[in-house]
């Protein structure tokens, strides 16, 4: 009775579970879509997506996509032919027990009069989907917790999705092999099915066929002949030969010498317990952990083969990414292929990786307050992206990964904290979006590092001209002093051919206007210390590092280099300080 209102808990809290993270879909969010719409609308919303794909052609591509990336995995058969073989070794011999062995006495029994899991060919089926669901977990630890992959992390839920399934399959071959040899389960069987002068016979046949482990007897062929008309008689039509669990019984073997001592403790029941428990602990735990994906990530699949060929509402492209941020696997394909992962090591900030910055970006989007200092990283890790797009193309789970950080990027600029990157020329994909984000929208997060420079270095502002920083206080450009008088900025004459040749200033018909000190000014600026010019000229901040300058100049001039040290060294000092004093915050 107990396990039966055990096995009833584990289904409420699955499908509170799915309810709760079904609901979070339309709920939360952090892009355009997300604000202003209610859960009902988005919800609305996604049904009429629903309805209009499916019953318009689209119906095609979603059953192409189910075939061809929900069962077929082609997105991982092209990155590794293992690595696909131990996904699809998982996800078919999981949905085989799922169906066969776990549901058997509802669906199987069905299908199948005179069903028993004890009997071929559900002995071979069950033990060869085990096997098979064995070695893809096997692959799976192996490539998670030996192969040394670039630019991938493992987190606790990594190691719990390996963990819940491998006790659930060890506990579960334990105990068919333990079962096999128990000679205390074979007299319970011998009590309810047969009689007491049966067991001598049975038991010598099934010592000789079964592989029960029976205490020392007697047994004569006379016995054994006995014992096989007895066991076709009472046993046959429930129990075949146990060697068709090859798995099982190979165990079995391995344990004939223990086998007495297990009985003796009452391990058959004992195993039962654990691996009945750890099935419904996965089952009731699967929708709030990584196993989760398992219902997310063949959604965020279709849903994403079915948009290519559209662009959704923004409701729906809010509802998209939150499916997207739970089908995630943290497997950190995009880590080892992104652009920029090298430069985690460099500003030390793991959220650089597109793989750390889904459960940020999870907190971000449920609205959990994650600190100033994590809000930073995380903000930093999303725009120090080059767009490339090499993670959304790699990504086994079909998404849509630039998606996710554009829509992010607004959303933590928004919230007030300067960027730097923005100051870089990283920011040229955001410039392209200033039709779509709107003037004020774009400009804002521009001008807001430029501003916490000016305070830092104590300029009153950067475009009206003034000097508050006096000439000769160079102390923070102390090394840049240095290396501008170890360059070759000394050979300069002024002849103005980096700035004819840079195409930033070739944009504007009053560039001095527009961009304050040009390419050869800010060279003269930099050589009289006058810092609060060079820094409030729009041309530092515009220079898209393109080295044309550099190579046009007839004295070997390192204008783009020296450019880029200005900058550096204004952002270093700034960013320092604001996380020294986030840092000192309680």
């Amino acid at each position: 009775m107990r396990h039966t209102v055990a096995l009833w808990v584990a289904l409420a809290v699955f499908a509170a579970g799915l309810a709760v993270r079904g609901s979070a879909w339309f709920r939360n969010g952090f892009g355009a879509g997300a604000r202003g719409t209610t859960g009902a609308s988005r919800l609305a919303a996604a049904a009429r997506g629903v309805a209009g794909a499916l019953l318009s052609a689209r119906i095609l591509t979603i059953g192409g996509s189910f075939v061809q990336d929900v069962l077929l995995q082609r997105r991982i058969r092209s990155l590794s032919a293992a690595r696909w073989l131990a996904h699809e070794l998982m996800f078919l011999a999981f949905v085989a027990l799922l169906l066969m062995h776990a549901l058997g006495s509802v669906l199987t029994a069905r299908l199948f009069p005179g069903y028993q899991p004890t009997l071929e060919p559900f002995l071979l089926l069950r033990d060869l989907f085990g096997a098979a669901l064995l070695v893809g977990v096997a692959v799976a630890a192996y490539r998670r917790f030996v192969v040394a992959v670039p630019r991938r992390e493992t987190r606790r839920s990594d190691s719990y999705a390996i963990a819940i399934v491998a006790l659930i399959l060890v506990s579960g071959i334990l105990l068919e092999a333990v079962k096999i040899g128990s000679y205390a389960r074979f007299q319970s069987m011998v009590r309810e099915y047969a009689s007491d002068a049966d067991e001598a016979p049975l038991a010598a046949y099934w010592a000789r066929e079964m592989g029960t482990v029976a205490p020392a007897l007697a047994a004569s062929p006379a016995l054994a002949a006995r014992g096989r008309e007895l066991h076709e008689q009472s046993c046959a039509t429930c129990h075949s030969r146990p060697q068709a669990a090859f798995v099982g019984y190979a165990a079995a073997a391995l344990l004939r010498p223990v086998s007495p001592g297990l009985d003796a403790i009452g391990a058959p029941r004992i195993l039962w317990l654990v691996h009945f428990y750890a099935c419904l602990a996965g089952l009731a735990l699967l929708p709030f952990t990584k196993m989760f994906h398992l219902f997310a990530t063949p959604l965020s699949l279709i849903v994403n083969a079915v948009v290519a060929r559209g662009k959704p509402s923004p409701a729906n492209a809010a509802t998209k990414q939150m499916i997207e941020l739970d089908a995630c696997t943290h497997c950190c394909t995009c880590s080892a292929r992104c652009s920029m992962a090298m430069a985690s090591d460099a500003v030390r900030n793991d959220t650089v990786l597109p793989s750390e910055k889904i459960s940020a970006l999870r907190a971000l989007a449920t609205g959990r307050d994650l600190g100033r200092s994590e809000l930073r990283s995380l903000q930093e890790g999303v725009c120090l992206c080059t767009a490339c797009d090499r993670c959304t193309v790699s990504c086994p789970s079909g998404i849509d990964l630039l998606g996710l950080w554009l829509s992010a990027r607004e959303a933590l600029l928004a919230k007030g904290e300067p960027e730097f990157t923005l100051l870089s020329p990283l920011s040229l994909r955001r410039r392209l979006l200033e039709p779509e984000l709107g003037p004020a929208a774009y400009r804002e997060p521009v001008e807001r590092p430029r501003r916490a420079i000016a305070a830092h270095f104590g300029f009153a502002a950067l475009a009206d001209g003034s000097s508050v920083l006096a000439p000769g206080d160079d102390r923070p450009w102390s090394a840049l002093r240095r290396s501008l008088q170890a360059s070759t900025v000394a050979g300069c004459f002024g002849c103005k051919t980096c700035s004819t040749a840079c195409p930033v200033v070739r944009t504007f018909e009053n560039p001095q206007k527009a961009l304050g000190l040009l390419p050869h000014q800010i060279l003269y600026a930099a050589r009289l210390r006058l810092w609060d010019l060079v820094l409030g000229s729009n041309m530092l901040w515009d220079c898209l590092g393109c080295y044309q300058c550099q190579e046009h100049c007839p004295q070997g001039v390192g204008v783009t280099d020296i450019l880029y040290e200005l900058k550096n060294v204004a952002i270093a000092q700034t960013g320092a300080a604001r996380r020294a004093e986030t840092e000192a915050r309680p």
